[in-house]
């Protein structure tokens, strides 16, 4: 290889000390996420049930310099940075930066909002504000939900993984996602999600199940952890549903009736 393409790759290719990225002449990703999961250990809440979680906004704006410290060290990370990591490593770090900018979003305003979608208006809803800078531009959240997690990495669990800062949202956890734990985390979260009967239950002869498995059918239907169709879904986690010998069969048998429950917009802050 000639010296000055050698020079090139070199500073461009990222070797792997103590959990870190490290980019020659580059930023560096901690791809531990040490202060993101130190905050999130802080300000997020597991409530009793042990499958809803709510997050101490106030807590994060006292703390808003180290959570701005944090992004700024996402934004710096450019697109042939991030082509270079791993799959799981480049999935952790946009579901970590999904849930980090919507903390950020929220305390824009807060307190004075009810819910994240007091943050857009009739032109442009609060996912399409291009509010901050990632991969080596201007972007939403969207983008990094519908453009890239969604289209890329057919893994359906995100969705109990990115958190829009809502009452009916899988709960966010209290921990940074990482290359390492990713699969255990994804899981972790599917089974809290299902087995929320806020969100996920089985009643009145039916089942009853988050607007999520409406909006993202696809996702499910052609990601891995399906065979053929949603109801496959809610046999896989049939126990987090029920506990029931006749439901689970049920669920098994893929008998029951699928119906969407509301979606609550309501902001999951601690108060709530």
């Amino acid at each position: 290889m000639h010296r000055r393409s050698l020079i090139k790759y070199i500073a461009a290719t990222p070797i792997l000390i103590s959990g870190k990225a490290v980019f020659s002449q580059q930023s560096t990703l901690d791809t531990r996420y040490t202060a993101w999961d130190a905050l999130l250990k802080k300000h997020v809440r597991w409530l009793p049930d042990g499958v809803q979680s709510r997050v101490d906004y106030a807590g994060f704006a006292a703390d808003r310099a180290a959570l701005q410290q944090v992004l700024a060290q996402w934004s710096a990370v450019t697109p042939a940075q991030f082509q270079a990591l791993p799959k799981a490593e480049q999935m952790a770090f946009l579901i970590n930066a999904y849930n980090g900018f919507t903390v950020e979003l929220i305390l824009t305003r807060y307190p004075n909002l009810k819910s994240i979608k007091d943050l857009g208006n009739l032109i442009q809803s609060p996912w399409k504000k291009k509010f901050f800078k990632l991969l080596g531009d201007d972007r939403h959240l969207d983008w990094i939900e519908h453009e890239q997690l969604r289209p890329h990495y057919a893994e359906p669990r995100i969705h109990a993984a990115v958190n829009c800062a809502s009452i009916g949202c899988p709960a966010l956890r209290d921990e940074a996602f990482t290359a390492s734990k990713l699969d255990v985390q994804l899981e972790d979260g599917m089974k809290r999600f299902m087995a929320d009967p806020t969100r996920n239950r089985v009643a009145n002869g039916q089942l009853e199940v988050s607007s999520i498995f409406k909006w993202f059918k696809e996702d499910f239907e052609k990601g891995h952890l399906v065979l053929n169709m949603l109801p496959d879904v809610f046999a896989r986690y049939a126990p987090q549903l029920s506990r029931d010998p006749q439901v689970l069969a049920q669920l098994q048998a893929r008998s029951l009736r699928i119906s969407y429950l509301d979606y609550d917009w309501g902001l999951n802050d601690v108060g709530r």
